[in-house]
């Protein structure tokens, strides 16, 4: 069969075997693929993900030097079936990307045991796998996995529903975060971008206030929401706290203080910060002017070494935080939401290509103005972003 295949940092297409199930296993028919930032990252960088990976035990990654066939953002109809599977033929699915292969578990898409789906089919294991619900399009059924790296951010930034949300960087990951923050009903989330395209992007998928970081700080369109950002205001709260509370009678102050902290409470407000750019110097920068004791979602991907002043984020009690993907249970929620129409991403495909078209897609997405999100079709003949 026809894919895409990176091998030392080049991108072409040829032929490779024909996948065929094992026990287990869906063979899918790829409807559509969409080009992750991770694609972009693993092309470069293969070998730092490699090493990194290796540290945590896993070494499966794929390196520079392997034939790789990327792509884990994908949908697909049901062709063939190994033994013990449950998905009938024909269905239209998303799968958890990971595979079972020479033993092991393996990252799809990332990983030479486990091809991904920049190809006209892929291998997927049943148990990891969801019929699309509702009649949800293929092409936005792909977009499920960039939307569970959403969901999964905003789970772990524990973000409530009166809380400010901040999120740095309107890519593609940085989007998810948005339309999962306003999914899960948060009133307030402001997002930060240098590029106009997607700042506008940011408004379409719900952010309730833009800026342009160029004109304005995402900071101070945060003022008036009670966050404390000097070392004084947070010594005068402490002390004036005990004051009223001594003034209670019959009841001792710290019996009350402890009532309010079990109840989150004590903790003055602050606000969830979301980093969706990833590049050297952005963790550093939110720390330094973050209000006191904000809440810290590192979500995009660094692969350059970095330097923090724990100092400064010990002397705010910053709260700092990264995450990685998403659990399965995130993977159908998300897929539930796109379904039921709580969450649209279609703003966010910006154009769909063949396989032939791959490689000038990776070098479209350098351009923040004109692209988010391009899905590859295997079937078109599209060797430049068409409209989906």
């Amino acid at each position: 069969m026809k894919a895409v295949i990176c091998e030392n940092e080049a991108l072409s297409v040829g032929e490779v075997e024909d996948p065929v199930p094992g026990p287990g296993q869906l063979l899918l028919d790829v409807t559509r693929c969409g080009i992750c930032g991770s694609d972009l990252h693993a092309r470069r960088y293969a070998d730092a993900l490699a090493d990194v990976a290796g540290e945590v035990g896993y070494d499966g990654m794929m390196r520079t030097a392997d034939r790789i066939v990327l792509g884990h953002e994908f949908s697909g109809v049901v062709t063939g079936r190994g033994k013990g599977t449950r998905i009938s033929e024909g269905s239209t699915v998303v799968s958890f990307p990971l595979l079972r292969a020479g033993g092991a578990v393996h990252t799809t898409g990332l990983s030479p045991h486990a091809p991904g789906g920049y190809a006209e089919q892929v291998l997927v294991q049943d148990a990891l796998s969801l019929a699309v619900p509702n009649g949800l399009a293929g092409d936005l059924a792909a977009l499920t996995e960039p939307m569970a790296v959403g969901l999964h951010a905003v789970n772990r930034g524990e973000v409530g529903k009166g809380q400010v949300a901040i999120v740095i960087g309107c890519g593609p990951v940085g989007l998810a975060v948005i339309a999962m923050l306003k999914a899960k009903g948060v009133r307030t989330v402001i997002a930060s971008d240098y590029s106009a395209g997607r700042r506008r992007l940011a408004e379409t998928m719900g952010a309730d206030v833009v800026v342009d970081p160029k004109v304005e700080s995402p900071w101070s369109a945060a003022d008036g929401h009670g966050h404390l950002t000097h070392a004084p205001d947070v010594f005068e709260l402490g002390v004036s706290s005990v004051e009223k509370l001594r003034k209670l009678p019959f009841v001792p102050w710290q019996s009350v203080w402890r009532v309010a902290d079990k109840a989150g409470a004590a903790t003055p407000k602050h606000p969830v910060v979301f980093e969706c750019v990833g590049v050297p110097g952005v963790v550093e920068e939110i720390i330094s002017h973050a209000p006191i004791y904000a809440r810290v979602v590192v979500v995009g991907v660094c692969m350059e070494p970095d330097r923090i002043r724990p100092a400064m984020a010990i002397n705010k009690e910053i709260d700092l935080r990264f995450v990685l993907g998403y659990t399965p249970l995130e993977f159908s929620d998300a897929l539930t939401l796109l379904a039921e129409g709580k969450v649209d991403p279609e703003p966010l495909v910006t154009g769909v290509v063949g396989l032939d078209g791959v490689a000038g897609a990776f070098d479209a997405l350098a351009d923040p103005e004109t692209h988010a999100k391009i899905l590859i079709d295997p079937r078109s003949a599209a060797t430049v972003p068409a409209p989906r």
